[in-house]
């Protein structure tokens, strides 16, 4: 099923070019002009654990086009790991952040231990303005790879306090544990409030009510430990997404970088729970559609969306009809199969095509720093 799946894509790959959307009477599938050939922002979406089924999953659970249906190029990345063909969250992100390839469990280094510049801290050195909003731990395994240098992506207390180091200006996401209620007793929060963070939390703070005029850095906790799933009341991640576009936009003249993520797609995954997947995918899909409209509107910033690697390893059966699929899953792990990458905006047209996923990174930073 995989194979065809990627088939399928590949016939919609030009050799030299991008895909062509038809038009429609849909005004989101309309080509969009940009002002730039090259942008100024990037915003990276990752779908964790989102592969090619899990995407068809959702469009045929929907009335209307997806959000990925907009994107006028489509790749397809390698997803393997320097010592596994299948690659974990952890070495997966590290190839996105630092270009290379690494050791599974591995973050920020490549497979011999030594650290790298990730992506996120080279821009935030040249003063680009930095963000980090996930539905997972700001210090779990994908975003910790863009703040944090470390050989173990379970070593969360240790990761944290990179994360102060990173100079990411806006940081949403859960996790709130591992900052104050430390082994080495440290006051973390403290250190980061004397870095001119305003740190806030889902106690103190409902997000809905967040306001981020005059804030000069943000540190906000949507949860102690892990997030609720999208089903459950986690509802924060689409306000989070556009604040961090205008946050990040405002911050400065220079430009901005951005890593998003739909932490919990893989969760369902991994659980085998279709109805946890599809919920995180749709919601994922209005958190695009809003990223998009954000994006075409401001016709500077590049919107680059994949998976780290596929989860579950998700098929779609006979007798599925639109709306009532018969999904199935061979695996409560990560699978080995190529991942798409769906591309929106100026420089789009440079991910077509099939690569290692540490071209993403080099594309990116060619893009960002040419």
């Amino acid at each position: 099923m995989s194979k065809f799946y990627i088939l399928i894509v590949l016939l919609f790959i030009q050799c030299t070019g991008s895909l062509v959307l038809k038009e429609t009477n849909n005004p989101k599938t309309k080509p969009f002009k940009t002002k730039l050939n090259k942008p100024k922002n990037i915003v990276l979406v990752i779908g964790d654990g989102m592969g090619l089924a899990q995407m068809t999953a959702l469009m045929y659970n929907s009335e209307v086009t997806i959000a990925v249906e907009r994107c006028p190029s489509i790749g397809l990345h390698k997803q393997a790991a320097a010592n596994n063909l299948i690659t974990d969250s952890a070495a997966g992100a590290t190839a996105f952040s630092i270009g290379l390839k690494t050791t599974n469990a591995y973050l920020g280094i490549d497979q011999n231990g030594v650290s790298h510049e990730t992506i996120l801290e080279e821009t935030s050195r040249k003063d680009y303005a930095t963000g980090i909003v996930v539905s997972s731990t700001i210090v779990h395994a994908t975003p910790a790879a863009f703040v944090s240098h470390n050989h173990n992506r379970n070593n969360y207390e240790e990761i944290a306090i990179d994360i102060l180091d990173s100079g990411c200006d806006l940081i949403i996401g859960g996790g709130q544990k591992y900052f104050t209620r430390r082994s080495d007793s440290l006051d973390l929060i403290s250190r980061f409030q004397q870095r001119n963070y305003y740190v806030t939390d889902y106690f103190n703070t409902d997000y809905s009510e967040l306001r981020l005029d005059s804030i000069d850095k943000l540190l906000y906790f949507t949860a102690d430990g892990d997030p609720l799933p999208y089903a459950q009341g986690r509802n924060y991640m689409i306000k989070a997404s556009l604040d961090a576009l205008n946050f990040l936009d405002n911050k400065n003249e220079n430009p901005f970088f951005l890593l998003i993520e739909g932490s919990q797609i893989d969760w369902g995954g991994h659980s085998n729970e279709f109805n946890y997947v599809l919920d995180e995918m749709k919601e994922f899909n209005q958190m695009l559609n809003e990223i998009l409209d954000w994006a075409e509107k401001d016709g500077n910033t590049l919107v680059v969306i994949t998976g780290d690697h596929e989860t579950g390893g998700l098929s779609i059966l006979n007798g599925s009809k639109k709306g009532k699929l018969l999904p199935h899953f061979s695996t409560g792990s990560h699978t080995a199969i190529m991942v798409p990458v769906y591309v929106f905006g100026p420089g789009s047209e440079n991910f077509c095509g099939i690569y290692e996923n540490t071209e993403i990174y080099s594309k990116m930073r060619s893009l960002l720093f040419k």
